[in-house]
C-alpha cells in the first residue's frame, strides 16, 4: 500500500477504463475528493476519455457534487447506476443521448458486485421482472445510444429469472475513515458501510487498482481488528483528505456514526402540510414489531412521525443502505439511533427473501392496474434506486404521494381539506411512461398494496385500483375522479380517512399500537407457542 496525493491517484484511471465508485446518495461514504480530482484532471488534460462508471446508488447532492464532476461530454461513455436523480448533469447527458445510461436496481447491482468478487458468472434474480428492467422491455436503458444488453431473461426450475451480467472493473474509488500503515481501512465515522468490501474484492480479483480515500492515517496495528472493513491486502493506494465531510450536508454527526443516540425531541417535527398528512396516513399501517423499509421522498417522513408519536421502539425501520432500527434520515442513506448496521448486499438479501412486512415507497404515476412509475416521467430520468427490490418482495407495500403534481396548493381548516389550486400534472394516468412496479404481477403473487395521497386512499384489488377512503371536505367527483385519467372501482364501503390526520396535534398512535399488539404475532411464534 502507498499513500499518494489525489493528483497521483487519479492518474491510474486510463482511457476506456471502468471506474467503480463506492458510497451512497447524499455524500454518505462517497470519495468526493477523488471524484473532484478526476474531474479536474479531465478539465485540464481532456483525459481520461470514454470511461465507464459503475455505482449501485446514485451519487450527488441533486446539484453539482458527486459524479456530476465527471459529466463532461467525451469523458464518460457509459454510466450504470441505480439512479440518476442525484446528478442533474448526467440526467441531462442521458436526456440528450450523449452518454450510454442504464438505471438498474440498486439491490441487484449491490449483490452483483459481491458475485463479481467471488468470480461467479453474474447475478440471477427475479428482481425487475415485468418492469422496464426486464430485457423484454428496455433492459434498464435510459438513453437511445445504450445498445448493449446488460441483462438477459433465462428460465430455470420452471421460473423466469433476470441474469445480470458482471463487469470488469479497472479502478475502484472507495472511502473509509482511517487507514493504517498496512492499508487496513476502518469506517468508524461513516454513516453507511455500503458494499466497500465487495467492491475492493471484485476489483482486486479483476487485477484492478483499489484506491481508498480516508480522513486520517494510523500506526500499524492500532486499528482494532474488528473495526477493519477493508483488509489492507485489498488496498493498493490511499489518499488522505482531512476535510472530508460525513455527508454533503453535514461535517460530522456522532449520531449518524452510531457514536451516540440522541433524545427523540431533537428530531424536528414535520411542518403541517401535504407531506405530513400523507406520512401520517401511511404510518397508521404500522403495527408492533413490523419490519419496514422507508423509501425516499414523502415516505421518509414516517420516521419523523414515529418520533413525534414516540413509537419508534415498537417497530423496526430500515433502509436499503444497511441501517436497522431507529429513525432513517431524509437525506438518502443515514439513520439515527439505529440498533445495527450491515453491509448493503446483505440488507438486500433480507429484502429479496421477503423479510419486509411493510414497504413505504413513493409514486410518480399510477395506472388502473396498480402499476407504478417512479423512474422516468415529465421528461426527467430518475432511475429506481432500491425501489424494485423493495416493492417486489415486501409482504405489503404502501405507495405514497400527492394526488396531483406541479403547483398544487392545499390546506386544512378545522379538519377539512381545502384545495385552492390543483396541480398541473395528473398522477393517476391511463398509461405509464415507464413501469417500475407491475401491479398484476404483484397481484398474482398475493402481495397487498395501498396507494395513499393527501385526499384519498386506494387499494389494489382483483379488478385493479379501488378507492376505499376519502379525506374530509373533498368532493369525490371534482377533486378525485375529475383529477384521474381513468375511473377506479369505488368501494361499497367507502369511508372518510381518519379525522386525527387532519389536525395539527399528536394522533396518540401509541394507543393504536397497543390495541394491535396481540393481532400481529408472527406465525412462527404462534406455532412455537402451540
Amino acid at each position: 500500500m502507498q499513500v499518494v496525493s489525489l493528483e497521483e491517484a487519479v492518474r491510474y484511471v486510463h482511457d476506456d477504463d471502468t471506474l467503480m465508485i463506492g458510497g451512497s446518495g447524499g455524500g454518505h461514504a462517497v470519495p468526493e475528493a477523488l471524484i473532484v480530482a478526476l474531474g479536474k484532471r479531465y478539465e485540464e488534460e481532456s483525459s481520461p476519455k470514454r470511461i465507464g462508471l459503475l455505482h449501485p446508488v446514485g451519487i450527488g447532492d441533486n446539484i453539482r457534487q458527486g459524479v456530476g464532476h465527471l459529466a463532461h461530454p467525451g469523458m464518460v461513455k457509459r454510466i450504470v447506476t441505480g439512479a440518476l436523480v442525484n446528478s442533474p448533469a448526467f440526467q441531462k447527458l442521458a436526456e440528450e443521448d450523449q452518454v450510454e445510461a442504464y438505471t438498474l436496481p440498486q439491490g441487484a447491482l449491490s449483490q452483483l458486485i459481491r458475485e463479481m468478487a467471488a468470480g461467479r458468472p453474474g447475478l440471477l434474480a427475479q428482481t425487475g421482472l415485468h418492469t422496464f428492467i426486464d430485457p423484454r422491455e428496455r433492459g434498464g436503458r435510459q438513453s437511445e445510444c445504450a445498445k448493449e444488453s446488460l441483462v438477459e431473461l433465462v428460465e430455470l426450475t420452471g421460473k423466469e429469472w433476470i441474469f445480470y451480467k458482471p463487469y470488469k472493473v479497472d479502478v475502484a474509488f472507495l472511502r473509509g475513515t482511517t487507514a493504517d500503515e498496512d492499508g487496513n481501512i476502518s469506517m468508524e465515522q461513516e454513516a453507511v458501510f455500503g458494499e466497500m468490501l465487495s467492491m475492493a474484492q471484485a476489483t482486486h480479483r479483476n487485477g484492478g487498482i483499489v484506491i481508498v480515500q480516508v480522513a486520517r492515517l494510523a500506526k500499524r496495528g492500532t486499528i482494532p481488528a474488528k473495526e477493519i472493513k477493508i483488509p489492507g491486502m485489498l488496498v493498493d493506494l490511499v489518499v488522505v483528505d482531512p476535510d472530508q465531510w460525513q455527508t454533503y450536508l453535514m461535517k460530522y454527526s456522532p449520531a449518524y456514526a452510531g457514536e451516540i443516540k440522541i433524545p427523540l425531541n431533537e428530531i424536528s417535527p414535520l411542518p403541517f402540510d401535504a407531506r405530513k398528512i400523507i406520512a401520517r396516513r401511511a404510518a397508521l399501517e404500522l403495527y408492533p414489531g413490523a419490519i419496514c423499509n422507508l423509501g425516499s421522498g414523502v415516505s421518509t417522513g414516517i420516521a419523523t412521525i414515529g418520533a413525534e408519536e414516540d413509537i419508534l421502539d415498537q417497530i423496526v425501520l430500515t433502509n436499503e443502505q444497511g441501517l436497522i432500527g431507529g429513525a432513517p434520515s431524509s437525506d438518502a442513506g443515514a439513520a439515527i439511533n439505529y440498533t445495527s448496521i450491515i453491509d448493503q448486499p446483505y440488507q438486500f438479501d433480507f429484502y429479496d427473501g421477503g423479510g419486509l412486512d411493510l414497504a413505504f415507497l413513493s409514486f410518480a404515476q399510477v395506472d388502473a392496474a396498480g402499476s407504478v412509475n417512479v423512474s422516468r416521467f415529465n421528461g426527467r430520468i430518475i432511475g429506481v434506486g432500491g425501489f424494485v427490490n423493495i416493492s417486489q418482495f415486501a409482504k405489503k407495500v404502501i405507495f405514497s404521494g400527492t394526488f396531483t403534481a406541479g403547483g398544487v396548493s392545499i390546506g386544512w381548516q378545522d379538519g377539512k381539506t381545502v384545495i385552492s389550486k390543483e396541480g398541473r400534472f395528473k398522477k393517476f394516468v391511463r398509461s405509464l411512461e415507464q413501469v417500475s412496479y407491475h401491479g398484476p404481477f404483484a397481484q398474482e403473487r398475493g402481495q397487498e398494496a395501498l396507494y395513499i395521497t393527501e385526499r384519498a386512499v386506494f387499494k389494489r384489488g382483483a379488478s385493479g385500483l379501488e378507492l376505499i377512503e376519502i379525506a374530509p371536505g373533498v368532493d369525490l367527483e371534482r377533486d378525485i375522479l375529475g383529477q384521474m385519467e381513468f375511473k377506479p372501482v369505488i368501494s361499497p364501503d367507502l369511508k372518510e380517512m381518519d379525522a386525527r390526520i387532519f389536525f395539527d396535534r399528536p394522533m396518540e398512535m401509541k394507543e393504536d399500537l397497543m390495541e394491535k399488539e396481540n393481532l400481529n404475532i408472527p406465525v412462527r411464534l404462534k406455532k412455537a407457542r402451540g
